[in-house]
Formats: structure tokens, sequence, C-alpha cells
């Protein structure tokens, strides 16, 4: 652009422009804005590099038998035949002639590789990854497997797990080999192969490459607070069964799931799985594992048996269907509400009180202040009433 307005003075004569038109010309090639536009297009310009030849090792050696014989008679010579023997210059040549004899361009698109059903099916070799992970006979990795176009494809990583603190691993990542041999599509005999290995695992993976997309829209504090929300909020909830993973036919994995009896309080770490969270023991402490979800857990609970199934201790002297009638009768729907099905209740973690505190609850009249008054009496050192 600057070579053409240096030339602009000259164009009148040379070709027999107009000279109102070339002062508009001019006036808009000096305007900031079209000179700013210009310099990002320079910018933005994909300029291909390519390098000036790719023998530049033998070209100095054809230099140095061209004044190796001159050494004894020119100081400075002598000091540029010493620089270009140097093994230092002589490995940056080579490296350079190496790079600049490859192709870097990406080949050519064709419709029949731009079709989504071959890209599916071709895997580049560049994406499969080699990892090695060093574990115990029995220990578990902490991740859970199912299969997706005949591949087997980590569906979960548990939290706290080996796999979660290192990092190596993630959800969709497809398993090919353990230790050089295939894999398969069976997730349970993966499963048992990589509980029983010790020592060195070598896996051959293919990478998920699933970015998630967030939309340009949302702003940056609601995407703060939707950060600190989904990673530091922590859930704790009170059990209200006992529940062993070994005699649940729904977990998908059986070794991943979490034991826990009545009572017990446990952390959700994770609760993506509409089905299955991810939860650890508040006192044990430990990796997470797997426990039914409130929703499981409902219908699992609520699950109606069939109107012919007479297997209940009455054999079959009750009949169902008048069950089934009250159980959707809407006229007791207020009754039904009142009995829910108790599964997890969650609770909040409050640092521990000096003094623990006791609470009479009761209808009016009954004596609550009486009884306060009373345990006062009898034992001042243990009990104490607040300050009003």
């Amino acid at each position: 652009m600057q070579q053409v307005l240096d030339n602009l003075t000259d164009l009148p004569t040379s070709t027999g422009a107009e000279e109102i038109d070339l002062i508009f010309l001019k006036g808009i090639m000096e305007n900031p804005i079209v000179r700013s536009l210009a310099k990002a297009h320079e910018r933005l310009e994909d300029s291909k590099l390519e390098a000036v030849s790719d023998n530049n090792l033998e070209l100095v050696n054809e230099i140095l038998e061209d004044i190796s014989p001159l050494v004894n008679k020119d100081e400075n010579i002598a000091e540029l035949v010493g620089i270009l023997k140097e093994p230092h210059f002589q490995s940056l040549l080579e490296a350079h002639d190496i790079v600049a004899s490859k192709c870097y361009d990406s080949p050519p698109s064709s419709p029949e590789v731009n079709n989504s059903s071959v890209n599916n099916q071709i895997v580049p070799v560049d994406a499969i990854r080699i990892l090695g992970i060093h574990k115990r006979a029995g220990e578990p990795l902490g991740v859970t497997f199912r299969v997706e176009n005949n591949d087997l494809v980590i569906a979960r990583i548990l939290h706290g797990g080996m796999i979660d603190r290192q990092g190596l691993l993630h959800v969709g990542d497809i398993i090919k080999e353990v230790n050089g041999h295939e894999v398969g599509n069976n997730p349970k005999e993966l499963q048992e192969l990589l509980k029983n290995i010790s020592g060195s695992v070598t896996l051959k993976i293919l990478p998920s490459y699933r970015d998630t997309v967030i939309p340009q829209q949302v702003s940056s504090t609601f995407l703060i607070i939707l950060f600190v929300n989904f990673y530091t909020f922590q859930v704790f909830v009170k059990c209200h069964f006992d529940y062993n993973p070994y005699n649940d036919n729904l977990i998908p994995c059986k070794e991943a799931g979490l034991t826990f009896s009545k009572g017990e309080i446990l952390q959700i770490v994770n609760r993506e799985d509409p089905n299955w969270w991810q939860a650890s023991h508040v006192k044990e402490g430990g990796s997470a594992g797997l426990i039914p979800s409130q929703f499981l857990e409902e219908k699992r609970k609520a699950f109606v048996r069939r109107d012919w199934d007479n297997s209940g201790p009455f054999c079959g002297t009750i009949s169902s269907k008048k069950k089934k009638k009250m159980m959707y009768l809407t006229t007791r729907n207020a009754e039904f509400d009142r009995h829910e099905i108790q599964i997890y209740e969650e609770v909040a973690k409050m640092p521990p009180f000096q003094r623990k505190t006791l609470v009479l609850i009761g209808a009016q009249g009954v004596g609550r202040r009486s009884l306060k008054n009373r345990f006062i009496v009898l034992n001042p050192t243990r009990f104490g009433t607040t300050v009003p």
C-alpha cells in the first residue's frame, strides 16, 4: 500500500488518469481505518514458510574443503574453520536439514474423507496414546466401562481413585489394548483383568476429544459462580437403609460399589449420573464408590408386583387389584403423601459444640419447663439453660 501511495504522483503522466480520481484514491488509502485493515490482513494472511535449502551441512563441508588450505595464511579463516567444525554447529545444521526436508502440509480433503461415517471409522495413528500405570494386585483403578460401537469406553471415573489422582484417563476414552493384548468388548472381563494385574500395566487408548462448548452469551460472573458451586459445594447425607453392592443386580460394577449401613453419613462427590452417585464415607475416608441415587432407589422400593404374582405370604388371599386401586385413588393422595420413602436425608457438616444441646419437644402444658428445672437442680454442672 505504501508503494502505491509513493507512485501516485507519477500516475497522471504515465496512465492519463484524472487528477480528481487520484486525490480520491489517495484519501481512501491514507484513511486510518483502511490502513488498520490492511495491517490486520497482512498479519492474518496464511504465509507458508519454506526453507531456503535442505543441504546446508553439505554446503558447509564444501566450504571447509575450499578454505582449509588457507588456515595458516589468515587468522580470520582459521577462526571461521574452527566455528564451522564445532560439533554443536554441525548438529544444528543437521537438525535444520532434517526439518526442512520433511513435508508438514495437511493432505487435501476429499468428499470421501469428509464423510462423517468414514471419519468415525478411520483412526489417525498419532491419536493413539500409550499409558503406563503401576499398581498392586487387587487394587482397583477406580473406573467403570461401557460398550459403545463394539468398543470398551470409560463410562465414569470414581472420585479419589488411582485414575482420578493421576489424571491420565478421561470419560469417553476407548481402551484398545492392555499389556499388548486386545481387550474385546466385555466390561466384566476387563475389570477382572485390570484388578488381578500387578506391577506395570500398559494401556493403549484412543483419547476422546470432547471439549465442553460454553455459550458466548453467558457472562463471566455466572461462569465463576457455577465453577465455585460445582467444585466446592459439599453434600452430606444420612442413609436410611443398608446397602451391599454385591447383592445389587443393577449396579454396573460390583467392585466399584460402596457398602454402607443405616445411619451412616456419606459425602456425595458426584451426581452427574441420574441413577448412580459417587460417595465416600465421612469417617473412614478413602476413595469414592457407587451408590444408588435417590431416584433409582425410590423406583426400586416403590415397585408394585403384577396382579398375577401371588408369591407373597398370604398366598393370594388378598387381591392385588384392590391394592392397586387404593394406590391410585385420588381421594387418598394426601394420606399417601405423608408416607414418603426415606432414602437419604441431607445433613450439614457443623463444627463440634463445646456443650451439647438438649431440646425438649411436647405439647403445651405437659411440663417441659418443670422437667428442664428438675434437670438443672439434680445436676447443675451438667445441665444449664440459655441466658435471656
